[in-house]
């Protein structure tokens, strides 16, 4: 292989004279004007810095700043995955505990409705025994009331019909004393 710096070490005379070598033959069959060649390697390079300055300098600044902003949408897309995965877990630990905090009301107001019917019962119990003893006292006293309106009656019928039967005025003694033999026959 030719170095470039030799193909560039050649005169250009000797190239026209024919003393060129493998180089100059080169030149010959590709006919290479040396000042056509430099102004075309000095066009190329003013082409090359211009295209790089104002078409791919823009073109690679619009690249970087689509790739900058295409990472920053991903790594925004990364926290807010990360922040639905916290939200979510939020959300069902918020929604276990109030599952957890309605089975407790819900236990509690169970329990408060069973103590409450418990109560409920126990003073009704109550109530229908009291209602029961004060009916039995009443009855017992009316029975009683009922039974002395009887012995008095019954005495004094007794008394009246013994007066009758004998016709003569019993004294308040022979009264009583008929009227507690009268009543020790009925109550035995």
């Amino acid at each position: 292989m030719i170095p470039f710096l030799d193909l560039l070490a050649v005169e250009p005379h000797a190239v026209a004279e024919g003393d060129g070598g493998v180089v100059g033959e080169i030149l010959r069959t590709f006919k290479v004007d040396w000042p056509f060649f430099i102004s075309q390697c000095v066009s190329f390079l003013i082409v090359a810095v211009l295209l790089k300055k104002f078409a791919f300098g823009p073109i690679q600044n619009m690249l970087e700043q689509r790739k900058s902003r295409i990472a920053e949408g991903e790594e925004k897309l990364k926290r807010i995955e990360q922040q639905l995965a916290e939200s979510e877990a939020t959300t069902a630990a918020a929604i276990a505990k109030a599952n957890e905090e309605a089975t407790r009301l819900i236990q509690e107001a169970r329990d408060s409705a069973a103590a409450l019917s418990e109560s409920k019962a126990q003073e009704a119990v109550a109530q229908a025994q009291s209602i029961l003893a004060k009916a039995e006292a009443a009855a017992k006293a009316e029975r009683e009331q009922i039974a002395a309106e009887l012995k008095k009656e019954f005495g004094r019928l007794v008394t009246a019909t013994t007066a009758q039967v004998t016709g003569k005025v019993l004294s308040d003694d022979d009264m009583r004393r008929i009227n507690d033999e009268a009543l020790a026959k009925v109550e035995a």
